[in-house]
């Protein structure tokens, strides 16, 4: 079944694309075809209207996360206009795919920072759009840490932490900073993204976030080896 006839199956109330019979479907399951688009159909919708009105730019960062080839703009446009309603249900998305990807926290910081460019893409991110954000990650299993570090990476927080960066206690040992260092920069590696069908615009971001991590690797490097002298 082609990826816009399960999108199409979805919003008219045929089986739920969703369901996997109890499997744990990660990525290259079935990634790049109906759960992830209905992810950011659902949520992404769901995001504009947090702050009470989903405005025109909010609703172009949206078709710049997720684009519609031509012959599945239809049902794009009317899956996001039935979700834009309410946030009302939102917490059910995230949820289905927490449960879908639960082995697999690179593929749900991916929806999030797809949610993320949206909720920016007034110039500023509201009290309230900040509350959905991290209602969603916590739902996906994230801790307050790794909420930070998105925050970071997406230029809400004023100062940087390299540790939180990082993702990792700044009493780690060497060898620890170095696994830390070498997880994030596995997971968050443009090339990473492109294997995971992720939208351009995101992969955009992954270069920024690896600059991030390796300036963050360095800056301990360095602090560690000034104390040590």
């Amino acid at each position: 079944m082609g990826f816009w006839r399960k999108l199409t199956d979805f919003i008219t109330g045929e089986p739920d694309p969703f369901d996997c019979e109890g499997e744990d479907c990660g990525p290259g399951h079935r990634v790049d075809d109906a759960d992830f688009a209905i992810a950011l159909i659902g949520l992404g919708a769901k995001m504009a209207k947090a702050d009470g009105v989903v405005t025109r730019n909010e609703i172009a960062a949206f078709q710049q996360v997720f684009r519609a080839p031509p012959d599945g703009a239809e049902v794009l446009t009317r899956v996001f206009n039935l979700a834009k309603e309410t946030t009302l249900g939102f917490d059910g998305y995230a949820r289905r795919l927490a449960r879908r990807f639960r082995q697999h926290p690179a593929v749900l910081e991916d929806v999030l920072d797809g949610l993320f460019h949206i909720a920016k893409a007034d110039g500023a991110v509201t009290e309230d759009e900040l509350i959905y954000l991290q209602t969603v990650a916590e739902i996906f299993g994230f801790t307050a840490r790794e909420f930070r570090r998105m925050r970071m990476s997406h230029g809400l927080v004023d100062s940087s932490d390299p540790y939180v960066i990082l993702d990792v206690n700044p009493d780690a040992d060497d060898e620890e900073l170095k696994r830390a260092y070498r997880r994030m920069a596995a997971r968050n590696h443009p090339d990473a993204l492109m294997a995971r069908g992720v939208p351009a615009e995101l992969q955009r971001l992954a270069v920024d976030k690896m600059a991030a991590i390796n300036a963050a690797y360095a800056a301990v490097r360095d602090e560690r080896a000034a104390e040590s002298r």
